[in-house]
């Protein structure tokens, strides 16, 4: 639905509807694009992008020129289902910054999800870090697990996502979820096929005798092990370890295990990806050294 909205003496239309709308969606998609080299669409016409997903535009002259989206993640937190809103695709045109779009979209955002949710956050660039606390944002670090490895040797196939049989396969797999996640998100198949359907197609593993699905990549000696789905009655030592080429000895998890012992927990420092929680919000980071999964990250 189109609602008018004036800023600063101009008249701008508010729209939620993005993916439904073929114009608005090809505008959006030419902003992101612009702004971090990426387009939706492929994700959209293959039947990817669902109703998690929320672009919240303004429109000018028939173009988008600034968005915020919301991405609905729900997790698993020690047995117990939450839902968290992830703000994300935060741009605005370079030829309308400084007029505070993006500043009344976070308002109405945060006005209509604050009290439908168990928690919001974002991952911020460095050069806006100043931003958000004005919202009520507080920074936050995450952790991540890593450890020497030794290598076995398993029975592991690649899978081709243009492959049918392999994608349902990938889908059947990931509805078991990650047994060894202490954040495990649920329900949001479309996000895994963001990463799953275009630039990690070729980091997805089979281990049939294992009965596992691990999305992975290696880096010279280095393997990081974004995700794994399968049966609760599984090891990870021994799925991580089947899946490691050769040369591999260290091991980087993507997401924060049950199970921490022999690993050694390291604060995450990355450029433009700073963690911040919305304040009076659940806040898991305050006593736990944990991350979201990489693979949430939309």
């Amino acid at each position: 639905m189109n609602k008018k909205w004036v800023i600063d003496g101009i008249e701008y239309i508010y729209n939620t509807q993005v993916k439904e709308n073929a114009n608005i969606r090809l505008s959006f998609n030419e902003l992101s694009q612009k702004t971090f080299g990426l387009s939706f669409e492929k994700w959209y016409q293959d039947g990817y992008w669902q109703d998690a997903y929320i672009p919240h535009v303004l429109i000018y002259n028939d173009k988008v020129v600034s968005n915020i989206s919301v991405n609905i993640i729900d997790l698993e937190i020690q047995g117990q289902p939450k839902r968290y809103i992830q703000i994300g695709t935060v741009m605005t045109d370079c030829k309308y910054r400084n007029r505070g779009l993006s500043r009344k979209l976070m308002e109405k955002i945060l006005h209509d999800w604050k009290d439908k949710c168990d928690a919001i956050y974002l991952y911020a660039n460095d050069s806006v870090l100043d931003f958000y606390p004005k919202f009520g944002f507080k920074k936050e670090t995450e952790y991540q697990c890593v450890k020497k490895i030794v290598p076995t040797i398993g029975n592991i196939r690649k899978l081709d996502m243009t492959d049918d049989y392999d994608k349902k396969l990938l889908k059947i797999y990931y509805e078991k979820s990650n047994p060894f996640s202490m954040l495990p998100m649920l329900n949001n198949y479309g996000l895994l096929m963001f990463y799953c359907s275009s630039f990690m197609n070729d980091c997805i593993y089979y281990l049939e005798d294992m009965d596992a699905i691990i999305i992975a990549n290696f880096d010279d000696e280095t393997m990081i092990c974004f995700d794994i789905f399968c049966d609760e009655d599984k090891s990870m030592e021994e799925i991580i370890a089947a899946s490691a080429d050769e040369n591999c000895k260290n091991i980087i998890l993507g997401f924060t295990p049950k199970d921490m012992s022999g690993y050694i927990v390291k604060p995450i420092d990355e450029d433009d990806s700073t963690l911040y929680i919305l304040e009076n919000k659940e806040n898991i980071f305050a006593k736990r050294k944990v991350m979201f999964p990489l693979l949430s990250h939309a």
